[in-house]
């Protein structure tokens, strides 16, 4: 039998506990959210063009997230400056969480894709449990059409 430790989480896995700031500084504990539903998303940069490009297609669809009952949470190493800017810059309705040293990402088992971290979504239940998740470096927006079409089905 195996010893060797699961690398990454898959549909079903609970996601692992985590602490981190938000852009305004507030400290956010994933375990509070316990009976919501979660919309998780990694991302490599804040301001570089795919990933502007991804968070401004959460904005645009938020209200399609809110209505299936699910929070958008971004994640990436940017400082909470750096996301409090980027928030503001493109007017994101949805919390942005600084992870400095990709603790969280790493627990999350995304791998990084040349010289940036992935671009990952998880689609997290009231449980905690992953429900779905998609992976898709180039393409940003894919993530809010892939993560739309599951919660709507």
């Amino acid at each position: 039998m195996s010893t060797k430790r699961k690398t990454t989480i898959d549909v079903g896995d609970t996601i692992p506990a985590f602490v981190l700031e938000n852009q305004d500084g507030k400290q956010i504990n994933i375990q509070d959210y316990r009976g919501k539903k979660l919309v998780i998303y990694f991302y490599p940069k804040d301001e570089s063009g795919v990933c502007t490009k991804e968070a401004c297609a959460f904005r645009d669809s938020y209200k399609y997230f809110e209505d299936k009952g699910a929070m958008v949470i971004g994640i990436n190493s940017g400082s909470v400056n750096s996301h409090k800017q980027f928030a503001e810059h493109h007017s994101l309705n949805f919390t942005l969480l600084s992870d400095p040293d990709n603790k969280v990402l790493k627990s999350f088992g995304i791998k990084n894709v040349l010289f940036l971290t992935g671009r990952e979504t998880f689609v997290v239940d009231e449980q905690g449990k992953v429900a779905f998740k998609y992976r898709g470096f180039l393409n940003g927006d894919a993530h809010v059409d892939k993560t739309l079409e599951y919660l709507n089905r």
